[in-house]
């Protein structure tokens, strides 16, 4: 199942941060991720965020991240991330409707299907 990591970056030390920056890619690409969003200047819709910079990614699984967060080069440069910013970060598995199973025995999405027709007739 498809996993998103969700990072919540405040900058400590913009120069630690940026060594770490540019030797990411050619660490993350040897690996299965793929980054989805990179933002300085997210557009905050409800509530207050005290942070810098938020990134997205996705892993084909879980052991595809800790493949790649716990590989020796990702460690070595995740140091001048850990020394140039204060990091929240976050792993969600993504949502796959069709395993949601009711009690009744209804899947999610045949529920949903139901509530739609019986809105239209």
């Amino acid at each position: 199942m498809t996993v998103y990591v969700i990072v919540q970056l405040k900058m400590t030390d913009r120069a630690a941060y940026d060594r770490y920056q540019s030797r990411f890619f050619d660490v993350f690409k040897k690996f299965s991720g793929r980054l989805l969003s990179a933002d300085e200047k997210p557009t905050i819709v409800e509530g207050a965020w005290d942070r810098d910079k938020l990134v997205l990614m996705s892993f084909p699984d879980e052991a595809a991240f800790h493949a790649w967060a716990d590989s020796p080069e990702y460690l070595e440069i995740s140091k001048d991330r850990k020394a140039g910013a204060q990091a929240i970060v976050l792993l969600a598995k993504g949502f796959a409707p069709s395993s949601m199973i009711r009690k009744s025995g209804h899947r999610f999405s045949e529920k949903i299907m139901l509530k739609r027709k019986d809105r239209a007739g």
